[in-house]
């Protein structure tokens, strides 16, 4: 599931999108760009709405004595040449140039998102006529059109900038179908389905939300054409008739006086050139603020890696599972096997407090396997074994099922990959928090339920009563991992294991997240162990990180150690085909092959058959972890030199 704002609201009450529209434009706001393009709009759009209480003259209003004079005292933008105040006349004529940009707006908006909802919700033969419509609108040539409109309905501006709006609206519907077509099919829709919501309610309540951010970028860049299409038919004539004011008219007068006084044509163009270009910049930063790219995901390589968050490790500086701190967790020679098929191979690891450990690799290194051993929650056939294992200096391996159902919730928390997947649809979020902290702090329901709210706001959900009242199928994918942290929470756990706690999220959500597991760690001091794809995520949030590939360890170490000077070939292959790492328009370096079976993998280097630094002696025995500086260890009997990763820093 995706999540397109900051705070996610509850989609069941459409009060609730407030606090996720706020955080969207604290975003915009939050940029110069944008603060400066709104304050604009909002300055030209007061200005033209009280005109008739802030205007120094009338429209019409002339003084034939002062006719084509420059800015002074009395006519602060000067005058034409029936002496009008140029300054008045371009706040009454904001009245009619931003009426018809609101008009062209509000249908586009209106038609796209009806029409994209319908057609992205119902599919089948009706999106397919929809979307040949669409093809037909957008065929149309649109200034002979409006052409055609001003001929039949003349001077009627209403329905030119209307008819503008709906053949512009087909390139919305689009945008709508696209993102209602890959909302639809998430798991919190299908269980609304299933409850027995209508398909407006389906769609009212936990498609439209979604689509609102891509709406308002379209809307805002549409804005902007809009307002240079009136002014461009109010210059050429087929407007509104003089001497009423607008935008476009003002250019017209300016124009013909060029010669006379040319400095007319600056103030009635300017408010044009700015207004567009202030829609425009509303636009793009809309867009950037939902991708949020400076966030994560389009981060450029080289600020992933220069970032270092306090108190993270550096090459200066020793993990701090390698300090004095104390390890909360400890395992050494972890063997997870299905027979005498080993999945994973004398893993060791330390955790200590306060400190977030990432567990990167392709998929079938075993990186799952390993947490659900920590957990003791293996699938059947499946079993574990260890030379030592113990969380907070209770030895983990000597606990019966029993015992250890105890420490689960505890001593270590999980955050499933599948957040949705662990909430009963048929109980509310309020209930399965209370009965989690109940089970563990063993106190009423009314102290239950206080822990409960504290919970869900340590979390940063906003209205934490909503929330508990709310069942699973009507949290976004967000929300539903934020719950899934406060249900790991529950127990006060002193080490909390996230498999993959970002998947699926989009991207703004997913730095929410992950600033979330950061000041929770930071908050309670607790251990905190992330399993990832995406190195954007380690960089980001770990101070340490451990490669798996094949049921193995091949490397270990603080992370702008691992990023700067990989040693193992296999870490240097997965760094090279991280997306953040390519240039623009450069083909991503795929690692060739694939992770052997587990009843594949050699004795040897199980990268071997895949390395391309590869050599005789690396078939022929197995390869032992070689412990280096720093608390840094690698698999490789030819690793790679230790040196300034060059060609990552170029990008």
């Amino acid at each position: 599931m995706t999540e397109i704002i900051g705070h996610e609201a509850v989609p069941a009450a459409p009060t609730a999108a407030a606090p996720a529209a706020k955080r969207l434009w604290r975003r915009v706001l939050g940029r110069p760009a944008g603060a400066l393009a709104v304050a604009w709009i909002a300055l030209i759009s007061i200005g033209a709405a009280l005109a008739t209480w802030i205007a120094p003259y009338g429209a019409v209003e002339q003084d034939l004595a002062a006719s084509f004079s420059l800015p002074d005292g009395a006519h602060l933008l000067g005058t034409d040449q029936l002496g009008r105040d140029v300054l008045s006349r371009i706040l009454f004529g904001g009245r009619v140039t931003l009426v018809a940009v609101v008009e062209c707006v509000a249908v586009f908006v209106l038609v796209g998102v009806a029409v994209g909802l319908v057609a992205g919700y119902r599919g089948g033969r009706v999106d397919r006529f929809i979307m040949r419509c669409c093809d037909i609108v957008m065929a149309i040539p649109v200034v002979v059109t409006l052409l055609v409109v001003l001929a039949i309905f003349s001077r009627n501006e209403t329905a030119a900038m209307t008819t503008f709006g709906f053949l512009a609206s087909a390139g919305l519907v689009r945008v709508v179908r696209a993102s209602t077509m890959s909302i639809r099919s998430d798991d919190y829709v299908q269980a609304a389905v299933v409850a027995g919501l209508t398909p407006v309610q389906v769609v009212r309540r936990h498609i439209l939300p979604r689509v609102t951010a891509p709406v308002l970028i379209q809307a805002a860049l549409l804005a902007g054409s809009a307002l240079l299409v009136e002014s461009g038919l109010n210059y050429l004539g087929l407007g509104v008739e003089p001497p009423q004011p607008s935008w476009g008219g003002l250019v017209t007068d300016a124009s013909g006086a060029i010669n006379q006084q040319p400095w007319l044509l600056v103030p009635s163009g300017l408010v044009i050139v700015l207004t567009a270009l202030a829609f425009g910049i509303v636009g793009d930063v809309l867009r950037d603020a939902v991708s949020d790219r400076s966030d994560l995901a389009a981060r450029s390589w080289r600020q992933m890696m220069t970032r270092v968050r306090p108190g993270s490790g550096t090459a200066d500086t020793a993990p701090a599972s390698t300090s004095s701190t104390p390890s909360v967790l400890t395992v050494s020679g972890l063997r997870v096997h299905a027979g005498d098929t080993d999945l994973v191979e004398g893993i060791d690891l330390q955790v200590a407090a306060g400190e977030i450990v990432g567990v990167v690799g392709e998929s079938g290194c075993g990186k799952t396997m390993t947490v659900l051993a920590l957990l003791r929650l293996l699938p059947p056939g499946v079993e574990m074994s260890a030379a030592a294992y113990s969380i907070d200096g209770d030895d983990v391996l000597s606990l019966s099922e029993r015992e250890m159902a105890t420490h689960r919730g505890t001593a270590i928390g999980y955050i499933p990959q599948e957040p949705v997947a662990g909430l009963d649809p048929a109980f509310t979020i309020g209930s399965q928090l209370g009965e989690l902290v109940r089970h563990h702090t063993e106190v009423g329901r009314a102290a239950a339920a206080v822990r409960v709210r504290e919970l869900l706001t340590m979390v940063r959900l906003p209205d934490p009563e909503r929330v508990m009242r709310s069942y699973p199928h009507q949290l976004s994918g967000g929300m539903a991992q934020r719950v899934a942290i406060a249900r790991s929470l529950a127990g006060n756990p002193r080490v909390l294991v996230a498999d993959e706690p970002t998947t699926a999220l989009d991207v703004t959500v997913q730095a929410e997240i992950l600033d979330l597991l950061v000041d929770l760690r930071d908050r309670v001091g607790m251990a905190v162990i992330i399993v990832t794809h995406d190195w954007g995520v380690v960089s980001d949030v770990c101070d340490r990180a451990v490669v798996m590939y094949a049921g193995q360890t091949v490397e270990e170490g603080p992370v702008r150690d691992l990023v700067h000077h990989p040693r193992h070939p296999y870490t240097r292959a997965l760094l090279d085909a991280n997306p953040s790492s390519a240039g623009f328009r450069e083909r991503l370096r795929a690692i060739p092959g694939a992770v052997p079976a587990p009843a594949d993998r050699p004795v040897s280097c199980h990268f071997a058959a895949r390395c391309t630094r590869r050599q005789d002696d690396c078939t022929s025995r197995p390869v032992l972890l070689t412990i280096g500086g720093h608390g840094t260890a690698h698999r490789c009997l030819h690793p790679e030199p230790i040196r300034e990763n060059a060609d990552v820093l170029a990008r």
